[in-house]
């Protein structure tokens, strides 16, 4: 059994990336419930977070997708829902009534992203950064947050979110760092000096570079720690299920490490 602790649901309107036509590269995007449980079943995907779908410069869709990643959650036991929050000023009023959400059976975690803009440094972005991570404290929810905001690693910033607020809040960093650098970074040394520091960081490998898994969880067996910290993801319909659960596989292999990957570290995080 599989537990899928990254992937979407909610369909995106077109868009003209990178200043090309209009398009729809997340072809397999779903828009419905009954959609994301057949996939899951088709699958064999036990357990998954389902976060709103985004990527489009229109910060409301993601918004809107809301309440039917709750839904989602509320309908199959499968399911657990994160909620999307933004730290920019102009999306408080939308970020507020997230946030009202996070009573909700099923809503196990907060999605942050500066995709759509701001970083971790901005000061105008500290007051709704505050309000999203004491939220997650009161209510015992993850801090889901992309590592690699305009397809570029900037774990240095990002990183600052798990030192600001990573002794109370669990972060689970998406991508690994995002890139080259965010996994040398992260392996090489910054991953474990957090769990050192007694951080409650935790990390998925989806879209990372080839040599990262199998690198990382050399680092794990090496060092002693950090095999309770790593989770499966498939980031789909951005992701490639298959193909992320073939590379997670032979990098951890079939033994303690793997059970731990793709089961047992959701269960204890979103379970």
């Amino acid at each position: 059994m599989v537990f899928d602790a990254h992937r979407h649901l909610g369909v995106l309107p077109a868009y003209p990336f990178y200043g090309g036509p209009a398009v729809n590269p997340d072809t397999k995007a779903r828009a419905t419930i009954a959609e994301l449980i057949a996939d899951l079943d088709a699958e064999g995907t036990e357990r998954a977070l389902v976060i709103p779908n985004y990527g489009v410069p229109s910060p409301g869709v993601s918004f809107a997708f809301n309440e039917l990643c709750v839904e989602a959650a509320q309908t199959d036991d499968r399911i657990r829902a994160a909620l999307w929050v933004s730290p920019l000023p102009s999306d408080a009023e939308r970020t507020e009534a997230a946030l009202a959400l996070a009573a909700e059976q099923g809503v196990k975690a907060l999605k942050l992203s500066f995709l759509l803009g701001g970083r971790a440094s901005d000061p105008s972005c500290r007051p709704m950064l505050d309000r999203i991570f004491a939220v997650a404290r009161e209510r015992d929810l993850v801090v889901h947050v992309h590592t690699s905001p305009g397809a570029a690693s900037d774990i240095d910033e990002v990183g600052k979110l798990v030192e600001w607020y990573g002794d109370h809040v669990a972060v689970h960093l998406v991508h690994f760092g995002g890139g080259m650098s965010g996994h040398i970074k992260l392996a090489g040394s910054r991953f474990f000096d957090w769990i050192e520091a007694g951080k409650r960081v935790y990390t998925d490998l989806s879209w990372a570079i080839g040599f990262a898994p199998r690198w990382l969880a050399e680092e794990v067996s090496r060092r002693g720690i950090g095999h309770d910290r790593i989770l499966f993801a498939s980031d789909e319909p951005w992701g490639d299920r298959e193909g992320e659960y073939a590379r997670m596989r032979a990098a951890t292999g079939d033994g303690e490490l793997s059970e731990l990957v793709f089961r047992e570290n959701f269960e204890k995080l979103y379970g």
